[in-house]
């Protein structure tokens, strides 16, 4: 996702206030997590928020397993690629949606063509290759490719193309689809509380319903990190994602707890507004990274459980270039590269958002590591509720955000962030014709060594124009009640509730 962030609206205390009856019931599953999410239209989202919820409520033709490392069986239950890689057959299993209507390879056909053309996707770049998607009849639906892509079977994978029923969508109309859909996947939408909570229902029509021993999850909007490791903590929640890296040591102590560290696609990176002088200058950019101690932020931040990242690829996944560029750093070296520009008296606005812990800490060393070379930082902190529409909007010149890959393919992300212009390249506004040819010639090439090339190239000539600053990978670190069993996170952030069980 995503570093996808979400709007919130919400005071914690008023949430914790009310936590203990829910978490009570029997079989219910309470998660506490930072924000709220934004829309139950998977076309429509970019953040993890979004999608951590969808992973459950809808299913994919094409799943990534629990290892995050390989594709395997959803709704279709296999499928064949023509030998010249422009023709994909996939054989639906017999399943159904939520109101017992059956899943058919209609509706998977209407899911493709709408994530293609809709003017709400997000996505359509990613799915701009399919040239035709028809169902030839109730389980078979064949998908033609204008060209070989080296990713499409990944973005079958991709919690933005759940798929959704064809006749839900033109009865309920797109709107109200997006507040509480018709589920094709574990959990039904049984209430959504704005700023609030999301309650999910088993949904008994699923194809895998023996395999699922909830009655229910709420996802619990708590954003103050501190107050949600409380309300775990006092019984109050089962489970909360996002546990801050300095509550680690004290929460594994405590028997009535499990605290899970988990390999992650997890990037964070400091974003930079290219449209706000002086940071159109590349000299400007450069001299901020230079600036920046980037072990000092995973030793102070993190606790040293993060690592320093050298590219918008994580390690460890496809195509991470080992060798990329690691500005050291080096406060004179930038000193000298602002005069080189010409500038001086650089005052940049930095959006924080308050109540996230690591934000909040990042965001003093910044503004102090920055300050060393003299650049004047004003920290802005905001309710996250205001955040997200203040980076899409333009208003902010620094702001840290993070990224969690959703597909296997590295294509995925590096057209978000650097291949097109529908989001502004993840609101960078970074514009470089030659990486965005790349960026679209890599999707196309099927020979694994000159695709890893061309990947090379990118990580290399992105990182020489600071489209934005790496600063470290993580895991995914999530606590739970010791009653709780099997809530797992795979690197791609996907939850496996289907498997949880509340003893």
């Amino acid at each position: 996702m995503t570093g996808k962030w979400a709007r919130v609206g919400l005071i914690a205390l008023s949430v914790t206030l009310g936590l203990g009856s829910i978490a009570e019931a029997a079989g219910v599953l309470t998660i506490g997590r930072r924000e709220d999410g934004t829309t139950f239209d998977p076309i429509a989202t970019a953040q993890n928020v979004d999608f951590w919820v969808f992973s459950n409520v809808y299913d994919v033709l094409v799943r990534v397993d629990k290892t995050g490392t390989k594709l395997e069986p959803g709704l279709a239950e296999s499928w064949e690629i023509s030998e010249d890689g422009l023709t994909y057959t996939f054989h639906l299993r017999d399943a159904k949606f939520s109101d017992g209507s059956p899943i058919t390879a209609e509706d998977a056909a209407f899911t493709l063509l709408r994530i293609r053309d809709s003017e709400l996707s997000l996505w359509s770049d990613s799915y701009a290759v399919i040239d035709t998607a028809e169902a030839t009849d109730p389980k078979t639906l064949v998908v033609k490719l204008k060209t070989p892509s080296a990713p499409f079977l990944s973005t079958m994978a991709m919690p933005a193309v759940s798929i959704l029923s064809k006749a839900g969508v033109e009865a309920m109309g797109e709107e109200a689809y997006a507040e509480k859909p018709v589920a094709s996947g574990a959990f039904t939408v049984e209430e959504w509380r704005r700023g609030d909570r999301v309650i999910l229902k088993k949904n008994p029509e699923f194809w895998q319903a023996d395999r699922v021993s909830l009655d229910g999850v709420e996802w619990i909007s708590i954003p103050d990190d501190n107050s949600r490791m409380l309300s775990v903590q006092a019984g109050e929640l089962d489970a909360a994602i996002f546990v801050p890296f300095s509550r680690v040591a004290e929460l594994k102590k405590d028997a009535n707890l499990k605290v899970m560290v988990e390999p992650s696609t997890r990037e964070d990176h400091l974003l930079l507004n290219h449209e706000h002088e002086p940071m159109n200058d590349p000299k400007v950019r450069e001299a901020i990274d230079l600036a920046i101690d980037k072990q000092a932020i995973v030793d102070t931040v993190t606790f040293g459980q993060a690592q320093v990242a050298n590219s918008y690829i994580p390690a460890g996944a496809l195509y991470h270039n080992d060798n990329n560029l690691l500005r050291p750093h080096d406060p004179e070296k930038a000193k000298a590269l602002l005069a080189e520009a010409g500038v001086s008296d650089v005052s940049l606005d930095y959006v924080v958002n308050a109540g996230n812990e690591v934000d909040e800490q990042i965001a003093v060393l910044l503004q102090q590591q920055l300050g060393q070379a003299g650049i004047t930082v004003n920290l802005q902190k905001m309710d996250p509720s205001m955040t997200w529409d203040m980076l899409v909007n333009g208003e902010y010149d620094l702001s840290v955000m993070y990224w969690t890959n959703d597909i296997l393919d590295p294509d995925q992300k590096t057209t978000f962030v650097l291949g097109h212009d529908v989001n502004m390249n993840y609101m960078t506004r970074y514009e470089n014709e030659t990486v965005k040819q790349l960026v679209a010639d890599a999707r196309l090439e099927m020979d694994p060594a000159k695709r890893q090339a061309m990947y090379t190239e990118i990580q290399e000539l992105s990182k020489a124009d600071t489209h934005w600053i790496d600063l470290y990978y993580s895991p995914f670190i999530n606590v739970t009640r010791a009653n709780i069993e099997n809530f797992n996170q795979n690197p791609l952030g996907r939850f496996f509730l289907e498997d949880t069980v509340k003893n």
